[in-house]
């Protein structure tokens, strides 16, 4: 048993066919599947991912020519080691682009030559006029923007929650509502998800939080998402590459019904009548197309067969079969994800979505049990301050927090530790609180709620 378990932590960290994983070169991150024979393009070169098969998860790979991959043996610092001259000051150093004896031919011809990137930042270190006048800071601050530029190597990571974020928030911030990934970890901790809870999940972040929810939880509990319009939106958490027991505690329900849940008029009948309608028209618009094509074939029967027609019947015949398949199996879905809500009792509620959280916030709460957290996360800040506003006034919850993240990243180098220069200004803000029972017992109509409770007394004794 113990052998079993070890083997089976070990196929975890072990790249496999079909496996979701992500690619980072530098700062630059990409979402790939493994396949056998298939074309990569990532940052501007080629490769076939064969080769990674069988190795661990955050192995560096070196791209060699045909797009194959090696991985790349630890070795040390070749040129900082040779580095022994250098200069007190840069004042001197002029860059007039003539410093460079190498051109980008001949760079080229090092390049078809088989040199390695480490070879070729060797070369135009000797070949440069003033890298021994450069500072020691400098002159690795130049090796190292050569090596990013020439080196083509690239690490395999697993996905993850942290590294998705950074993705996302790299390539394509605005699908995912520039959602930060230290603002993720708030969501998830505020929001305090654990594995065997009920979570709602109301996003429109490509399936980011979702994933991180499911990440978080381990496959056991269960995760409602609620989507508008026609369907959800999982690109995101499809490339977490989730095991099958992960989908089996994922349901999904359309926030355009919760009204109709909350109010106890939700018929999943009306859902299967639609189901029904929308697979029975497509045989009557067989039927259409068989009377034209009987009139075609009156005029066209020696050119075309009847074979012909009849495997075209079956065709369309099969087709509004399986969308009457599709059509009964999203009813199953919708049956499960209400029967999951009728309690009333989830155990925690999350939000990220670009759309106005204030109306979605007040009718999703109605789902969320007393005693729960819920955290609303948004770009910006007034939108946040008007539920605020709206949760002050009905009730219901208590510790309303309205708080925004915020992350400084510092680079630490001997005698030059400092904030970085470049970086992300603002995380959003996020709004979280607990739900409570409301008191559901009605004031007297003779009193005055707005009144202190002596001066009622008074009016009373002064009415008799």
């Amino acid at each position: 048993m113990e052998n079993n378990g070890e083997r089976f932590v070990e196929d975890q960290y072990i790249i496999k066919e079909d496996d979701f994983v992500v690619l980072r070169r530098g700062d630059v991150y990409k979402a790939v599947q493994i396949q056998k024979k298939r074309k990569i393009i990532f940052e501007k070169q080629w490769f076939f991912l064969d080769n990674a098969i069988g190795e661990l998860y955050g192995t560096t790979f070196d791209v060699v020519s045909g797009g194959s991959l090696h991985p790349r043996k630890a070795k040390r610092a070749e040129v900082s080691a040779e580095i022994k001259e250098a200069g007190m000051d840069n004042r001197n150093i002029v860059d007039d682009g003539k410093s460079q004896k190498l051109t980008r031919d001949d760079i080229e011809t090092l390049k078809e030559q088989g040199l390695k990137g480490q070879e070729i930042v060797q070369q135009l270190v000797e070949n440069s006029t003033t890298f021994r006048d450069k500072t020691e800071f400098a002159q690795e601050k130049y090796i190292k923007k050569k090596k990013k530029k020439y080196e083509s190597a690239i690490t395999i990571l697993k996905p993850s929650a942290r590294i998705m974020a950074l993705m996302y928030h790299g390539r394509e911030p605005g699908k995912i509502c520039y959602l930060r990934y230290d603002t993720l970890a708030q969501m998830l901790t505020l929001g305090n998800v654990h594995a065997g809870s009920k979570v709602l999940v109301f996003e429109t972040c490509a399936g980011l939080v979702l994933g991180a929810v499911m990440e978080r939880m381990g496959g056991y509990g269960s995760v409602i998402q609620m989507y508008p319009g026609g369907g959800p939106a999982r690109a995101a958490t499809d490339s977490f590459g989730f095991p099958p027991r992960f989908q089996q505690t994922l349901h999904e329900f359309p926030l355009c019904k919760v009204s109709a849940l909350l109010a106890g008029t939700l018929s999943l009948d009306e859902e299967a009548k639609g189901a029904a309608g929308e697979a029975s028209s497509q045989p009557g618009a067989a039927l259409g197309d068989r009377e034209e094509g009987r009139a075609e074939d009156m005029e066209t029967r020696a050119t075309e067969p009847e074979s012909e027609n009849k495997e075209k019947e079956r065709a369309k015949e099969s087709k509004a079969q399986e969308k009457k398949a599709k059509m009964e199996e999203r009813r199953k879905k919708l049956s499960a994800a209400a029967a999951l809500l009728e309690g009333r009792n989830a155990d925690g509620l999350l939000i990220a979505s670009r759309f106005q959280p204030c109306s979605v916030l007040l009718s999703l709460l109605k789902l969320v049990a007393p005693s729960r957290p819920f955290v609303v996360y948004c770009q910006y800040r007034e939108p946040l301050i008007e539920c605020y506003s709206k949760l002050r006034e009905l009730g219901g919850v208590i510790n309303l927090r309205l708080s925004e993240t915020w992350l400084r990243q510092y680079q630490v180098l001997p005698n030059r530790t400092h904030p970085v220069l470049l970086m992300s200004g603002a995380g959003g803000y996020l709004l979280s609180g607990t739900t409570i029972e409301c008191d559901p017992s009605p004031a007297s109509g003779s009193q005055r709620p707005d009144e202190p409770t002596a001066k009622r007394r008074k009016l009373h004794a002064s009415e008799g």
